[in-house]
């Protein structure tokens, strides 16, 4: 399989629909369940900082970014981790 595109020493990771996030800028990958970080959403939408990634399907994540960027993502949180997971694996930063 191919790596993962990056730019200079940004690692990219697939995040679905042919978007990727680059993983330097990540805070937090959360689920969008909770009222707290729904309301986050709503603040995000007002403030024009919010990212929607999901060509239109149902949002099962948000990643939390630098910059008050806040990107909308239709893959579970579980399985970001894992491509995240998988890179460090095989670029040999894995713990």
């Amino acid at each position: 399989m191919a790596s993962p595109p990056t730019m200079s020493n940004t690692e990219l990771i697939h995040a679905g629909f042919g978007n990727f996030v680059a993983m330097n800028k990540v805070l937090a990958i959360v689920t969008t369940t909770s009222a707290p970080i729904q309301r986050m959403i709503r603040e995000g939408k007002r403030k024009g900082t919010i990212i929607d990634s999901t060509s239109g399907r149902r949002t099962k994540a948000a990643v939390v970014m630098d910059g008050d960027k806040i990107m909308l993502i239709a893959i579970t949180p579980e399985a970001l981790s894992g491509r995240v997971a998988a890179a460090k694996t095989r670029a040999g930063g894995g713990d």
